[in-house]
């Protein structure tokens, strides 16, 4: 089995670096192929550990998944394997993203285990609870899932080219997220299955600037216009979704629940206010909701 390992990056050389250097004692020629996907940048970074790396590709305009549709293209392995830049793998990863595949073919793609490199709580402090982070543990037991998530996923080289590329429309560049959701929706409907694997771990940064109540309500609420981009709902849908989420979020107000609690339903209400400005995005003026 040979491994395709896709690196899409912009503007991170540091975070790279580290991620290429915890890879590179793990690959061999005749197994891996180590492709970075460099976008929205004028001019290709600098790598330390180029000589590790298959490919650079480059490409000038914005959009995480234009560059790894391009590295699609370019990858010749039997399984593809696609990191964020700003994280750290674990030093057996390699080994059990090919483990899971050779022992679990029921399964066409992998989401697997985000853990973060620091302990976030002593990163962000008080606002820890805004820390917008991709991570994933679901326990020690590999099991079904409906999705995976950008950071940490792979999919069978065959499956993926089955269902098409990347949404350019979608992720960091262009709408800015919703990606993997709209391909793992893609891989469902195409009869596929999608597992976890708790073994094929990464690390990931834990960037304080994160850690900000307005980044959060506005990542959520772009979020929401994302989902209106590659989901299908009616006006009165997302109408009572934001009545709901308004409704719960006031009476977690009034409950004086935690603030992990409280930060959850205010991510529910401005997901739900995102899908309600893309509505009214596409209806005339006349017809608009107010929010």
């Amino acid at each position: 089995m040979k491994l395709s390992i896709v690196i899409a990056t912009h503007a991170r050389p540091d975070s790279l670096a580290r991620l290429i250097a915890s890879l590179k004692p793990q690959l061999r020629p005749a197994r891996c192929e180590l492709i970075v996907a460099e976008n929205g940048t004028p001019a290709p970074s600098q790598l330390a550990d180029a000589d590790a790396l298959t490919a650079h590709i480059h490409e000038t305009l914005p959009g995480k998944c234009r560059a790894q549709n391009l590295a699609i293209k370019r990858a010749t392995g039997d399984v593809l394997i696609f990191l964020d830049d700003d994280l750290v793998v674990a030093n057996d990863y390699v080994d059990q993203v090919e483990r899971f595949f050779t022992y679990h073919p029921e399964f066409a793609a992998m989401k697997g285990r985000i853990l973060p490199l620091e302990d976030p709580h002593k990163i962000a402090g008080v606002n820890w609870v805004y820390l917008d982070l991709p991570l994933v543990d679901h326990g020690n037991e590999i099991l079904e899932v409906r999705g995976v998530l950008g950071a940490n996923m792979a999919f069978l080289a065959d499956a993926l080219r089955a269902v098409g590329p990347f949404d350019e429309r979608l992720g960091p560049g262009a709408a800015g997220h919703e990606e993997e959701t709209e391909m793992s929706a893609r891989f469902r409907r195409a009869g596929y299955h999608i597992g976890y694997s708790p073994n094929a771990v990464v690390y990931h940064e834990v960037d304080p600037a994160r850690a900000n109540r307005t980044r959060f309500i506005r990542v959520a609420r772009e979020r929401g216009r994302c989902r209106m981009i590659h989901e299908t709902h009616s006006k009165l849908d997302v109408m009572l979704k934001n009545a709901v989420a308004s409704t719960r979020l006031t009476i977690a107000s009034m409950l004086r629940v935690s603030a992990e609690r409280r930060a959850r339903e205010e991510r529910r209400l401005a997901i739900a206010r995102g899908m309600l400005d893309a509505l009214n995005s596409e209806l005339p003026a006349d017809d608009r909701v107010k929010a």
